[in-house]
């Protein structure tokens, strides 16, 4: 089987992440997590982002976590996967990721998209809510792994772990 990478910003990594490279684990030999820079207004640094999916993937022996920049299809190689797994939501999200699939494959023909769609339980979980009820102080504890409902609770406040 090939190996995979779960590209994303994850900032932070949330239950319906988790349940994606999960899943991506029962499918391919290995898959990459890949954390990459969002941008200046990162809740969580690049360093940060990767310590926490990987605490929260560590009973995941073939997952592993790793930062990186740049292309993502040209970290793909750099790693030898030939697949990049995503996750869809919505029919919002297709639209997005149609677009950005059709340029990975242009630019690397090689390398496929896989998209697995959220589980229901999941599907109304965004990284971007999850940082704004936080920061209002609301619990987002199953809405996260406990690790990241710690991490949140350290920036925003007790209150949002329980």
């Amino acid at each position: 089987m090939p190996v995979a990478v779960y590209p994303g910003g994850f900032d932070p990594v949330t239950n319906g992440h988790l349940d994606i490279v999960a899943r991506a684990a029962t499918l391919f030999d290995e898959v990459i997590v890949a954390v990459y820079p969002r941008g200046a207004n990162d809740l969580f640094s690049l360093e940060e982002r990767v310590a926490m999916f990987a605490e929260a993937t560590a009973g995941m022996p073939n997952v592993r976590v790793e930062g990186f920049s740049g292309l993502v299809v040209s970290y793909a190689r750099s790693v030898g996967a030939t697949v990049l797994v995503r996750g869809m939501r919505a029919v919002t999200d297709f639209e997005a990721e149609l677009d950005m699939a059709l340029m990975n494959k242009k630019m690397a023909p090689e390398v496929e998209s896989v998209y697995l769609i959220t589980s229901l339980e999941h599907l109304f979980i965004s990284a971007s809510r999850i940082r704004e009820i936080a920061s209002l102080g609301h619990s987002v504890t199953d809405l996260v792994p406990p690790n990241v409902a710690r991490a949140l609770a350290d920036r925003f406040g007790e209150s949002v772990c329980g």
